[in-house]
């Protein structure tokens, strides 16, 4: 067969399979121009998840007739001024989306700059309908209906109209979210889903269009290095979720997925999230464009870094700097669904003790405590259990609860967590998680100065593995000596543990040894040697802090409250599970009926 020339509109729905894949794809060309063109409030309106209708309107700078006449011309755009298509500058510059949507739907396009006359074009899968004066306001107004009514190869493979229109929303999301100086609201089968005012802040934008309860639970990220900025909100390590869908990621102002970037925040987030949960991320990458190529995918989803390696450790860079500097802080207020499991028992009319009727404050002292010891003695018929919590001899004043964000000790419960009355509200900390967190930073600032301190075993004990294991931990025995840990190959299945971390006490060796060679053996070996040993550190940390089922004094309890102010992190442990909760004097009024 001889080489032949396509036919325009083959071409057409050619392009039409790279560029509109699904109606959030064609969205995405659509509302993208309205952008490039200088509009300040952009209106979408959507049927069947925008398989029936899609209806993007701008206060743009509009088109002419002729304009107009070109844009439905493929690789017609007027966003390059010249050939140098390395520094665009713009969301959309390949002239491909309006005929290409043009091809596969019927699109109707209603325009007029500012001061001129409006016109009209309809295009019905390739077909000029009409072409003509129109009465419009100035800026575009664009109809896209049927879309692949005519292509039913295509069509079947559309999903049902929720989830085309799931994926439109999550596309006008990223896009309101890349530009918050700009108006946008959505409807969706006659009902608005979406409405966010323009002028917005950044961190305003993102919590508003993600969740309102990220604004609190989140840190700025403002990082600089030569040209590059970075910038954003990043949630704090206990807010997170199931799915990665709440991450977004932009290059220069062009929402993007992209491996790289996203293999940067795991990194970042690495020992503080538990390996089944996902950070809550918005980044604003900005660069000069000759540093990043934006013209990968015919989609511009899609972007690739002249210098990959400065991008990713500039984001775990600034992710972790942020993240350092939020201290403490962690989720702080437990959930609903946690609240609504306390239950307010029902009391008979008749256990309830009268109320006193007494002047107390004319009663003497002794009297005073002989009545309140009878309020509380048991009643007939009533069994009272033994009291479960323990009294120390003050020596010394309590401290002032309000000089402590933590809070102050005033207890333990189930061994296990402390209980601390801060100023705002009652704190719940979990004393293994939170001397975990604890232990960790301990050891990185070690590992800052040079090596963690070794405490020799008087008896050098032998751990039996299997071979690979072996080999793992024999090939780790430098990365692991330098946290303390001295090993030796002992045979070809077992390991000989001569000395310990000093800051894990009296570790378990054999524990810790079977669980890092697992750690190993879970570990990329694309992974840096830092974040390698920011593995193995979190592993020997859960294996030298206090276990739940310890019984700490005041004192202790105190001490590591104080710690925790002071430590970064640790408002979440190693696998990124919360440390502490505080339950607001609201909260708890709420849970006694009081509010």
């Amino acid at each position: 067969m001889s080489i032949r020339r396509l036919p325009p509109h083959l071409v057409n729905r050619i392009a039409a399979g790279e560029v509109v894949e699904r109606p959030a794809s064609a969205l995405k060309e659509l509302v993208e121009n309205s952008i490039d063109a200088g509009a300040t409030r952009v209106a979408i309106v959507l049927s069947q998840g925008g398989v029936g209708r899609i209806e993007v309107a701008d206060d743009g700078c509009g088109m002419s007739a002729d304009d107009m006449a070109l844009a439905l011309e493929r690789h017609c755009t007027s966003k390059l001024p010249d050939e140098a298509i390395e520094a665009v500058v713009t969301l959309g510059f390949r002239g491909e989306a309006l005929p290409s949507i043009a091809s596969v739907a019927r699109v109707t396009i209603e325009s007029r700059p500012a001061g001129r006359d409006g016109w009209c074009r309809v295009v019905d899968n390739g077909d000029v309908l009409r072409d003509g004066p129109a009465a419009v306001p100035p800026g575009t107004r664009i109809v896209v209906e049927d879309l692949f009514a005519r292509v039913p190869a295509r069509r079947k493979f559309l999903r049902s109209p929720r989830s085309e229109y799931a994926a439109c929303l999550d596309m006008v999301r990223r896009l309101a979210m890349a530009r918050p100086d700009i108006a946008f609201t959505l409807e969706h089968d006659g009902r608005r889903v979406l409405t966010v005012p323009g002028g917005e802040e950044r961190p305003g934008r993102v919590a508003g269009l993600t969740d309102r309860a990220l604004a609190e639970n989140s840190v700025a990220i403002d990082w600089v290095r030569d040209s590059i900025s970075l910038g954003g909100v990043a949630g704090l390590p206990t807010f997170n979720r199931g799915i990665a869908d709440h991450q977004y990621l932009f290059v220069n102002g062009r929402p993007v997925r992209d491996r790289l970037l996203m293999g940067a925040i795991r990194g970042a987030y690495a020992e503080m999230l538990p390996r089944d949960r996902h950070a809550v991320v918005a980044l604003f990458l900005d660069m000069p464009p000759s540093e990043v190529d934006v013209n990968v995918h015919p989609a511009k989803t899609e972007v690739r870094f002249r210098d990959p390696a400065l991008i990713r450790g500039m984001i775990v860079s600034g992710l972790r700097r942020a993240l350092d500097e939020a201290g403490h802080r962690s989720v702080q207020r437990p959930s609903d669904s946690a609240l609504t499991m306390w239950q307010a028992e029902s009391v008979p009319a008749s256990a309830v003790p009268p109320q006193p009727v007494d002047d107390w404050s004319h009663a003497a002292p002794e009297s005073r405590v002989m009545e309140r010891q009878s309020l509380f003695a048991p009643r007939p018929g009533f069994a009272a259990p033994p009291p479960l919590a323990r009294a120390e001899p003050a020596f010394a004043p309590p401290p002032e609860v309000r000089q402590y964000p933590m809070g102050v000790a005033r207890g333990q419960v189930a061994k296990t967590y402390i209980v601390a009355e801060a100023e705002d509200g009652l704190v719940l900390v979990d004393q293994h998680a939170a001397h975990e967190r604890l232990v960790l930073e301990r050891m990185r600032a070690a590992l800052t100065g040079g090596r963690v301190a070794s405490q020799a075993m008087l008896i050098p004990e032998v751990v039996e593995l299997d071979e690979p294991a072996c080999d793992r931990l024999e090939a780790r025995a430098e990365e692991l000596a330098e946290f303390g840990l001295d090993l030796e190959r002992f045979g070809p299945t077992a390991m000989l543990v001569r000395s310990t971390p000093a800051l894990l006490g009296q570790s378990d060796p054999k524990g810790l040894v079977s669980d890092l060679a697992d750690e190993l053996a879970a570990f990329d070996q694309a992974l840096s040697l830092r974040e390698r040993l920011d593995h193995v550190a979190a592993t020997m940390a859960c294996h030298g802090s206090v276990r739940a089922g310890r019984i700490l004094s005041v004192t202790e309890m105190n001490a590591l409250l104080r710690e925790m102010e002071v430590t970064p992190h640790s408002g979440q442990c190693n696998h990124g599970r919360p440390t502490w909760v505080k339950l607001q004097h609201g909260d708890i009024e709420k849970l006694f009926g009081r509010k």
